[in-house]
Parts: structure tokens; sequence; C-alpha cells
């Protein structure tokens, strides 16, 4: 395969089987299609927003910092002036006063606060607006209520495998309705457009990508999905993450000096795990991330660069709950030889 063009009659295939494995290892339903994008979550995210976006008030929604990219590009890219509701690192914004007659910008789980929305609830059935779901880091390990959420948005390198800058696009029918009846009035990017004549590209959803996927990331990808339909599919994902976050919280909860960022445990992401350190800055955590790395017993364990200072664990569906419980006296040492 890694010879072909991704345009021949076997590369078109490989890739509609990666399209029909995500369809059936994450549930999704016959009336959503399903596109492999350019440009990772961030390209996916961005190709809705400058597509669809414009037709009705938005509300976009931020609690950690790529909530924040997606208020950046709606405020000073797109000039939409939408209702932006934030929160701080460890918070989330009250999810009940969100305007159902808005386009809603979110995601689902804060990648770099360890924050996530605590379901679907908040979602109005009779919405007039469409919702708008980052759900990097939370698809393959959260439920994802399909129903409510019209466009859905994920890189598969966050909880299944590894990057080639790819993003996967989920439009349900409302989405499509948009796509077919608006046009947007800022210029479009090419890798951005996704009608030609006011119909929908079809075989964007078919295996037909807008530019050229790397086909290996694309078997590695399948080879993930294969993996996770053998052991059960979503509900054992979903097992094997939540498993592996309480762990993790069984290691903070016997330790004074750690805590979790996220402190309400209903917003508690169970994948991307954020912690406090006490007395932590900067130099210590760096300081301590570096001690972990040099012994292989832990790597990119650093909070992310805009949170506050603190470790942030991987908690997904491809990690083994031993290795989580073997973490905690590798934590004792480098807190100890970092505060020394």
């Amino acid at each position: 395969m890694l010879g072909r063009s991704h345009r021949s009659k076997l590369g078109k295939s490989r890739l509609q089987h990666a399209i029909d494995l995500t369809r059936e290892v994450l549930q999704v339903p016959d009336t959503h299609r399903i596109g492999i994008v350019p440009a990772s979550d961030t390209g996916a995210v961005e190709m809705a927003m400058w597509s669809m976006l414009g037709a009705r008030p938005v509300s976009v929604l931020a609690w950690e910092s790529f909530g924040e990219g997606w208020v950046t590009d709606a405020v000073k890219q797109l000039k939409i002036e939408p209702t932006v509701m934030k929160a701080d690192y460890g918070d989330i914004v009250d999810l009940t006063t969100v305007n159902p007659d808005h386009d809603v910008i979110f995601t689902w789980n804060g990648t770099t606060s360890g924050v996530r929305v605590p379901n679907g609830d908040w979602i109005a059935d009779d919405r007039q607006g469409l919702t708008f779901a980052d759900a990097t880091s939370a698809v393959f390990a959260m439920e994802m209520p399909w129903d409510k959420l019209d466009v859905t948005t994920f890189s598969w390198q966050k909880v299944m495998g590894g990057e080639g800058g790819h993003g996967v696009l989920i439009l349900s029918p409302r989405a499509v309705e948009r796509l077919e009846s608006y046009t947007p009035a800022w210029p479009m990017p090419k890798i951005f457009r996704m009608t030609k004549s006011g119909k929908l590209i079809d075989g964007i959803f078919k295996g037909e990508t807008i530019n050229t996927p790397s086909m290996l990331a694309v078997e590695d990808y399948i080879f993930a999905l294969e993996w996770a339909r053998g052991i059960g599919g979503l509900n054992a994902l979903i097992a094997r993450s939540t498993a592996n976050a309480t762990a993790l919280g069984r290691i903070v909860e016997a330790r004074d000096w750690l805590g979790h960022l996220a402190t309400d445990p209903a917003t508690r992401s169970n994948t991307s795990v954020c912690l406090t350190v006490e007395g932590a800055d900067e130099a210590l955590i760096k300081k301590m991330a570096a001690l972990l790395e040099g012994e292989d017993a832990a790597y990119d364990v650093a909070g992310y660069r805009d949170a506050p200072p603190g470790l942030r664990i991987w908690c997904g569906a491809t990690v083994d709950t031993a290795d989580i419980e073997a973490l905690g006296p590798w934590l004792d040492w480098a807190y100890a030889q970092a505060t020394a």
C-alpha cells in the first residue's frame, strides 16, 4: 500500500476502510458523514468554522488553550463578534446558560486543562444552531451523543495512535444542510471547500481526500482501529481509559503534594489528566519531567505551556493500567529529587 497512490483503487479502498472502522468503533449513525481532512484536528475545526459560521449568532466556549484558539479564530480572523464564555483552567463555564439559538463551538475534553463536559444533556434537542465539538482526546474514551453533535472533529493521534497531519470531520444531516444552503462572505481556502455548485462534495466522505494523505499514517490508524474492535470496541476503550484515570486518582489521593487541576470529578477528564504539584513553578515541573524521561519512566508529562505549572498524565485506552500504577513511586522519586 505504501508504494501506491491514495487515488488508486487500492488507496481509496483503504481510506474508506479507515472511515468504515471509525464508524463501527465510535458507533456513529449512518445519518452522519465521516471524512478524513487535512491539517489534523485544527484543520478539521477551522474547515467547519470557515465553511458554516456566519449564518447565525455564535457562542464560543473556552476553558483551556485550544478553546481559546477557536475564540481567536472567531473574533480576530472571521470577525463575527461571537458571544464568548470563558472559565479558568480547572473550571468549566455554566453550560445551562448556552443559547440554543446560537451556533456553539466548544472542546468536549480540554486537553490542556483536564476538564471535559460531563455529558450532552445541556444541548437542546430543538436547538436552532449547530453544535461544533472539538472532540480530540475525547473520542474513543468517552460517550459521544451523536444526536446532539452536528460537527465533531478529532485527530487520531489523541487516544488511538500515530499522526501525519490528518483530521477527522463528522457531520450530521443538519450540518450538511447548512453547507448546502449557506455561502459565507469571506474567502474560502481550497482545502476548506466542502461544496461545489451548492452540493456537498461527497467524495471527501468516501476516501477521496482533499490533499495527499500519508498512507503510512492511515495504515497505522487502521491497525489501531482493528485492535480496538478486537478487544471489544468502544465500551472496552472507555473502560480502559476509566480504569487508568481511576488508578491515577488513587495515586493522587495518597499524596498530599499532588492534586487535580479539575477539582470537580464530574468534569474531570479520563484521558488527559492534569495534576497540580505543591510549590510547583515551571522550573520544578521541567526538572521532574526531565528526571522521569531520563529514567525512561515517563515521557512528556509536563503540563501544557499555557496551563498552570503541573503534570499532565495520559490515561487513554492504549495505556495499560499497570503502567499507571507503576508511575506512583516514580513520581515520589522525581518530586523528592527536584525539591531536594
